[in-house]
């Protein structure tokens, strides 16, 4: 049936929340995400209230063969909360969250971004293991594994989630943790959204409010030295230490010094959650390393480190991402990194690598979806510009750093720094763990209707 013939009264009697189409005046609003290079145009946009609005949509979708896409925070880098054509389940106005304190556990819905986590278990001091930038969203974030600033010291995202309350492709509503559906509890904690929707996650929290962290910038000539050195000292430091390694250029305005605006340097944005007596005597072996041509690090709450560089990226800028999980830095990959982190294309392009080797690495890569607990870090080259006029050259600079370093990496990639690329991609992505998820995608979700994602075909598809 042709997705323009279907009747959308059923679907707009059965929602609490507003059915949006075309012919809406905030439907070309509500088809926006983060990333601006993204232009799909859905036949319907389910804007869910609650889990009978979610159970509504994901049985009008199957009774009419209709294409799914499943949006939560909307950050996807390739888009994939949007589709074509087809109909667009919206969590995003699910944002409620619940602290339980004595517990030390956050229970947040599916629409929750980082910063509305962070809001709500800050005030209890407590924090959980997330991303670097606030207005992600929580539950792509979690699906896709977890990484940010406090991994080395809390593991991944999903290796701190307690259960999940999802919606599977049969419109049944059912809770996925180490008791019930442990199968499903398994491929959700880095499977992405193969298997249903996921309306809630409870999450165990960590007693962290504050933490001694921030950027250090050092001269693009010094990038090799800077990056040998980080990676032999990344390799050894406490969990308690963190810090992401960075090419960027400098943007023109406060807190960076003015003779430093607009330069290609190399950084690592630190975060040191021990004891903040401690933080002195902690950085005390990275100061000594080599003198910062910038040091803004400090203590300062977690919410202001997790949103710091949000300012510098809001919703529509162009987005393109190329990623690989590395274990080692040999000196002809640094040359290579070097070569094209210093061929930044436009100002906010950048190029990340986030430390997964503290706690995280010492969880069995059989225990969850997510394959690469070997790696020493996720690697995401990202292409970033306001122009549109632009999309080529982020794009083709992406693709071309990518080519060159891509030989000396692991292979897969985290799944939340891809975009559209190929079913040998995933494959590479889940390794030794793809065929137990096609087990339970054949089990869960047969028909494939949940495949608007980094897809994990189905045997019968």
């Amino acid at each position: 049936m042709l997705a323009e013939a279907i009747p959308s009264s059923q679907l707009k009697m059965s929602l609490r929340g507003k059915l949006i189409e075309p012919q809406d005046a905030d439907y070309e609003t509500c088809r926006k995400v983060y990333n601006g290079m993204i232009d799909k145009h859905p036949t319907m946009i389910a804007r869910c209230l609650d889990e009978a609005d979610v159970i509504a949509a994901v049985n009008f979708a199957r009774e009419n063969d209709m294409l799914v896409a499943v949006r939560g925070g909307g950050h996807n880098g390739a888009g994939l909360g949007m589709c074509d054509g087809g109909l667009v389940i919206d969590l995003s106005l699910m944002k409620g969250s619940h602290v339980d304190p004595a517990a030390g556990t956050v229970q947040v819905q599916g629409g929750c971004t980082l910063g509305d986590v962070d809001h709500a278990t800050h005030a209890f001091g407590m924090a959980l293991p997330m991303g670097i930038q606030s207005t992600t969203g929580i539950a792509g974030l979690t699906l896709g594994g977890g990484v940010g600033h406090l991994s080395r010291r809390c593991g991944l995202t999903i290796d701190n989630l307690l259960e999940a309350d999802v919606v599977l492709a049969n419109g049944q509503f059912v809770k996925a943790s180490a008791k019930e559906n442990p199968d499903l509890f398994w491929a959700l904690r880095g499977g992405g959204g193969n298997f249903g929707v996921v309306t809630s996650f409870l999450f165990r929290t960590h007693p962290i409010s504050m933490v001694y962290g921030g950027p250090m910038l050092w001269e693009l000539e010094d990038a090799k030295e800077v990056m040998r050195w980080y990676h032999e000292f990344i390799q050894h430091a406490p969990d308690e230490m963190n810090g992401f390694f960075a090419f960027l250029i400098v943007p023109p305005g406060a807190p960076f010094p003015e003779h430093l605006h607009l330069k290609n340097m190399c950084a690592v944005v630190w975060c040191y959650t021990g004891p903040q007596e401690s933080a002195e005597k902690a950085f005390e072996p990275i100061r000594n390393f080599k003198t910062p041509a910038l040091d803004l690090v400090g203590p300062l709450p977690v919410p202001a480190l997790q949103s710091m560089f949000d300012p510098l990226m809001p919703t529509g800028m162009q987005w393109y991402w190329k990623g690989d999980y590395v274990k080692e830095l040999t000196d002809e990959a640094i040359d290579l990194y070097i070569k094209y982190g210093s061929q930044l294309p436009t100002m906010l392009s950048t190029v990340h690598l986030y430390p997964i080797n503290g706690a995280a690495a010492r969880v069995d890569k059989k225990a969850t979806a997510w394959n690469y607990r070997d790696a020493t870090y996720a690697m995401v080259i990202a292409g970033i510009d306001p122009d549109s006029g632009n999309k080529d050259i982020i794009t083709n600079w992406a693709k071309d750093y990518w080519q060159a370093v891509h030989p000396y990496s692991l292979g897969g990639s985290y799944i939340n720094f891809m975009m559209e690329e190929g079913q040998d991609r995933v494959k590479a992505t889940y390794g030794d763990n793809y065929n137990r998820l096609v087990e339970i995608k054949n089990k869960y979700d047969p028909d494939n209707l949940f495949r608007v994602n980094q897809n994990i075909i189905p045997a019968s598809s």
